[in-house]
């Protein structure tokens, strides 16, 4: 019996204590009212007093915000919010007019599978484009060309992009598959030393099936940006197994193909043979090239270093 009156006594105190924090907290305005909106009783509500503070402080947050980068919200541009179903009540993070704005611009990116690529790429927008530099303009107007005829049905080759590096080559390629993105066209970037070790890493591991899908989103992407290649560490398997294995599927079945590199072909030739005055070698380095021609214009862009 005592412990029942002391059990008793504890959830009258704790009941004592919500009543006194929830009628505390509407001395505020913004919880006031939010209360007020629900269709609940102040002994229902109490139980909630801190969760509806926090929404309360977020509510008050978004009237006064100005644009996503000023959220000052935990989660940016979403509201945490109380939800009222069935006489129960709940709280979810729901997102602001903002937030709903750029998802619905961003939508697109869905399409555009990024492999170990910086954010800047992956928001790469045709408006966007340096237009100011003469140097750039015969690749703008290629791709702005390419983006015409492929939405036409037109498909052509891919590209070769060579030149300095931080001259803008992987942007412009990714801000052209962001702008055939919106037409629900897929593709893929990938930044192929990175790639490389990621599949290594892969392939070492017990999950082969790991290994499968990041070579096959690859090997079958529609468009293709293979990223700065000539940068990675040249293997007899990298060359041979990955790299020439994806060149030799895509040149087959016509699959538009894209490269970024510093190196000019016969740069990427040498590079590709291991640096190495092996015969064998250097006739494996040899029929890569010849992929990479069949499946690419090549162009070079020597521009200002954008990066420094």
């Amino acid at each position: 019996m005592e412990n029942i009156n002391k059990t008793i006594k504890q959830a009258k105190d704790l009941n004592y204590k919500l009543k006194i924090s929830f009628e505390e907290a509407k001395k505020d305005e913004e919880f006031n009212s939010l209360v007020q909106s629900i269709n609940l009783s102040d002994d229902e509500l109490m139980k909630y007093t801190s969760s509806l503070e926090d929404s309360a402080l977020e509510y008050k947050n978004c009237k006064s915000c100005k644009n996503l980068l000023s959220c000052k919200n935990k989660m940016e541009g979403y509201c945490y919010l109380p939800v009222l179903s069935d006489g129960k009540l709940s709280f979810s993070y729901v997102a602001c007019r903002y937030k709903n704005k750029y998802l619905k611009e961003t939508s697109f990116q869905k399409n555009v599978t990024s492999i170990e690529v910086p954010k800047e790429i992956k928001n790469a927008r045709i408006k966007d484009i340096y237009t100011d530099d003469k140097n750039r303009q015969e690749v703008i107007k290629w791709i702005l060309n390419y983006v015409k005829d492929y939405k036409k049905g037109n498909v052509k080759k891919g590209l070769y992009l060579h030149g300095n590096f931080g001259c803008g080559k992987t942007y412009l390629i990714a801000a052209m598959f962001n702008e055939l993105a919106k037409n629900g066209i897929k593709s893929a970037i990938v930044y192929f030393p990175e790639y490389l070790r990621s599949l290594k890493a892969s392939y070492s591991s017990s999950s082969s099936d790991e290994f499968k899908n990041k070579y096959n989103e690859v090997k079958y992407a529609k468009l293709l940006l293979i990223d700065d290649l000539g940068a990675e560490t040249v293997t007899s398997w990298s060359r041979d197994e990955i790299l020439g294995t994806i060149l030799q599927y895509r040149m087959q079945e016509d699959l538009p193909t894209f490269i970024t590199s510093n190196l000019n072909i016969k740069e990427l030739e040498e590079h590709l043979s291991l640096t190495s005055n092996n015969k064998s070698e250097r006739v494996k380095a040899v029929r890569i090239i010849e992929r990479v021609k069949q499946l690419t214009i090549d162009m070079e862009m020597i521009s200002k270093n954008n990066r420094v």
